[in-house]
């Protein structure tokens, strides 16, 4: 599946140092690429179902950031992304409103390629849809099935089988709750919250997880080695992290409400497999609120990009708005967020129009932005190098402001 275009970026002179970024998995900053020549990045995509929101733009921009860093300090990068182009959001979203699932699915695939390019997001080399890789996850499924780490369960609703995954089954490269560092009454309650089925009687452990859905009448459903049906949620990841970048991967990225059992079940997962740990480091972004509660689609509570967009809005403010929040952390978007930007965005493209200014102190400026950006993707430091760069008197240097544009993303007129 087609990616969307990918921005220019400039070449600039120098080279940062390889990005530090904190690892959810040992709550340290680990350099994800040492000991390696190169970096791969797996981002988990969106289920089409609805617009861009910001807590989506927040994560892409988020993860956009650290592979221009990776690439600044030298590093060849690798990135592959999912969209999850058959769940059970997505199937409701149709039925409630009276639409084919794939017309659904195309729809919202493209206008988030539109949003992507929008905010200069450099697109992955590798865009995947999981119905496209349905013969492969069955194949994956089939082995863990072969090597005990996948069982049965009869389902009431359909002469199939349900496959799940063992999660107490041993491997060489995980145990539950590796990844998430949560106590299992907590495991129990999010597994309810996002996904699981924990009650779901016949399972060996209320948290093993869904590897392949059996057909049910009126649900999509692909003919396989292991029979009619459709993937699980977690195991679509695992199967095209490992196919497309290889195991371990430098980097698994997603917004924090993806730590379980997200990530937690697809390095499960990629472990039974491949002997091998899915990820050097886990990362994860804060979650983004309005008006008091996470925007989220199922919430409708929804600030989208395109929303943005339409009402006028720059979209390089957009994107320097976003950046002005520590990845990390999560936070509430307001108007003044859009604003704030507005008022940065003029004050940047007047100190490069002006022309004016000392160009002595521009190395030091751009040194100071690198080791900003490479200390766990510190967007708000970077942006506050150029801000106290302008007041200091330092000239908007071609090389200067090319950085800005290569680690930032923001195009300063």
């Amino acid at each position: 599946m087609r990616a969307w275009q990918a921005p220019s970026v400039p070449e600039v002179p120098g080279s940062g140092p390889r990005p530090l970024v904190h690892d959810t998995a040992t709550g340290k900053p680990v350099d994800p690429t040492r000991g390696t020549d190169d970096a791969s990045l797996y981002v988990c995509g969106i289920t089409p179902y609805d617009a861009t929101h910001l807590g989506h733009a927040a994560t892409y921009l988020a993860f956009d950031t650290l592979g221009r860093a990776w690439r600044d300090a030298g590093l060849p990068v690798r990135y592959a992304q999912n969209t999850t182009d058959v769940d059970d959001p997505l199937l409701e979203r149709a039925t409630r409103d009276g639409v084919d699932w794939r017309e659904l699915a195309a729809s919202q695939i493209d206008l988030f390629r539109r949003d992507m390019e929008a905010l200069r997001v450099l697109p992955p080399d590798d865009y995947v849809a999981v119905t496209d890789e349905v013969e492969r996850v069955a194949e994956a499924v089939a082995y863990l099935e072969e090597t005990g780490y996948a069982y049965t369960v009869p389902t009431a609703d359909s002469d199939g089988e349900d496959l799940y995954f063992d999660v107490n089954r041993p491997t060489e490269t995980w145990a539950l709750g590796d990844e998430s560092r949560l106590d299992r009454e907590t495991m129990l309650a999010l597994s309810a919250e996002r996904g699981g089925d924990p009650d779901r009687p016949g399972k060996r452990d209320p948290l093993d997880p869904l590897l392949w859905r059996a057909e049910r009448e009126g649900e999509p459903s692909w003919e396989t080695e292991i029979g009619p049906g459709r993937p699980g949620w977690h195991i679509e990841c695992s199967v095209i992290a490992g196919d497309r970048l290889g195991l371990p991967i430098s980097v698994q990225g997603g917004g924090s409400d993806l730590v379980f059992p997200h990530h937690e079940m697809s390095a499960g997962h990629a472990a039974a497999l491949a002997s091998q740990p899915l990820a050097n480091a886990f990362v994860h972004t804060g979650m983004v609120a309005y008006q008091g509660a996470k925007i989220s689609k199922s919430l409708g509570n929804l600030v989208t990009v395109r929303g943005l967009l339409d009402g006028g809005a720059d979209p390089r403010a957009i994107r320097l708005a976003l950046l002005s929040h520590r990845y990390s952390d999560d936070w509430e978007w307001t108007d003044g967020d859009l604003e704030d930007a507005d008022r940065r965005l003029a004050a940047w493209d007047t100190w490069v129009r002006s022309g004016s200014g000392s160009e002595q102190d521009a190395d030091a400026v751009a040194a100071r932005l690198r080791a900003r950006v490479a200390d766990d993707l510190d967007t708000p430091g970077a942006v506050a190098v150029v801000d106290t760069a302008i007041a200091g008197g330092t000239a908007a240097t071609p090389g200067l402001v090319d950085l800005v544009d290569a680690l930032l993303g923001i195009r300063i007129a």
